[in-house]
């Protein structure tokens, strides 16, 4: 059984950090590409962040661009998202996503992943 596990949200003051994680089983996710996800109260789920099978590719919404960074730890089979400076705006859920698709570079649309995790909530107070 496939399985995408979040943790490391939390409720933090504006300008602050929290470093997401993603630990993935169930089968091997070194070889698939894998990103976040966000969902706020009222609004639709967008695109956070992408990173390929390798590392060697990543992507982000222009939204946390020089903020945001995701990495992955292949042997641990787990995807971070490191987030700084954050903002009231980045209060949402934030979905871990990974693709089905061997040696994929970076996807950004919902329908390209094929796993999702649960959530963690992510709280930025002003």
């Amino acid at each position: 059984q496939v399985q995408l596990v979040e943790s490391g949200g939390g409720l933090v003051q504006a300008g602050g950090s929290l470093r997401l994680s993603c630990a993935a089983s169930g089968r091997t996710f070194s070889s698939v590409a894998m990103g976040w996800f966000r969902q706020a109260p009222g609004k639709e789920r967008e695109f956070v962040a992408a990173i390929s099978w390798s590392g060697r590719n990543t992507y982000y919404i222009d939204s946390v661009k020089g903020r945001f960074a995701i990495s992955r730890d292949n042997a641990k089979n787990t995807v971070y998202l490191q987030m700084n400076v954050l903002k009231p705006e980045d209060t949402a859920v934030y979905y871990c996503a990974a693709s089905r698709t061997e040696w994929g570079l970076v996807y950004v649309l919902p329908h390209e992943y094929d796993y999702w995790g649960q959530g963690t909530q992510v709280t930025v107070s002003s």
